[in-house]
């Protein structure tokens, strides 16, 4: 009887959890969009022009909405995927997805940060602060995978192979890195680096060929 009262009281506590990460990225993704504001037009200057043109300085801030959104939607979807593996629980797995949930919250206003300065790309500092925010977000998810994922910790109780292993770790660093890479070379050439983060696409699906040729069953 008591051990059925623990196995609920754990299974209780990681649902709490897991809840209240999909409340975060929930809330997250919706002040994305809360960060482009309606432009105001003089009455006497309104026209389809006025408004055509006021709608074009608001072009980086949709770019940036729609890249923060696919990134937070995409570490929804890892986290997710990590927490199917997550069968205990302790204060450190709490504090390390508290810290991850921080660097996911924060993204709202790093977006909107580089929205609002997008259109000069000789800025830096609004552009690395937001590639800053995205690889924290994408290191602490790296931390929480290998936390998760090790046998030392005992939060897994299932067998976890050496392949998914290194594909959950390379998913996790695969963002950061690009977006580091996308920095640097920004100092260099402001547009090519700030296309860079295109590319992240096509290196999830090569890896994700890869790995599947190493362990063909595997939960992707």
């Amino acid at each position: 009887m008591n051990q059925l009262h623990n196995e609920l009281k754990k299974e209780f506590q990681l649902e709490r959890m897991i809840l209240f990460s999909d409340a975060i990225f929930a809330i997250a993704i919706t002040l994305l969009v809360i960060e482009i504001k309606v432009p105001e037009i003089d009455k006497e200057l309104l026209s389809d022009a006025a408004v055509g043109k006021a709608l074009g300085h608001l072009v980086p801030r949709f770019a940036g909405f729609i890249i923060s959104f696919f990134i937070i939607g995409l570490y929804w979807t890892v986290h997710h995927k990590i927490f199917v593996y997550a069968d205990n629980y302790n204060n450190k797995l709490l504090w390390l997805n508290l810290i991850f949930l921080f660097s996911v919250a924060l993204m709202p206003f790093s977006s909107g940060f580089y929205g609002e300065y997008a259109n000069n790309i000789t800025l830096l500092i609004p552009y690395g602060f937001y590639c800053f925010n995205i690889c924290l977000t994408g290191f602490l998810n790296y931390l929480l995978w290998r936390y998760i994922s090790s046998p030392k910790s005992k939060i897994s109780e299932q067998p976890i192979s050496p392949a998914r292993r290194g594909y959950g770790s390379f998913r996790s660093l695969a963002v950061p890195i690009a977006f580091l890479l996308s920095f640097i070379v920004t100092l260099w050439s402001p547009v090519l680096g700030r296309y860079m983060p295109m590319f992240i696409v096509v290196i999830m699906r090569l890896s994700k060929r890869y790995y599947k040729k190493k362990e063909p069953n595997m939960i992707y």
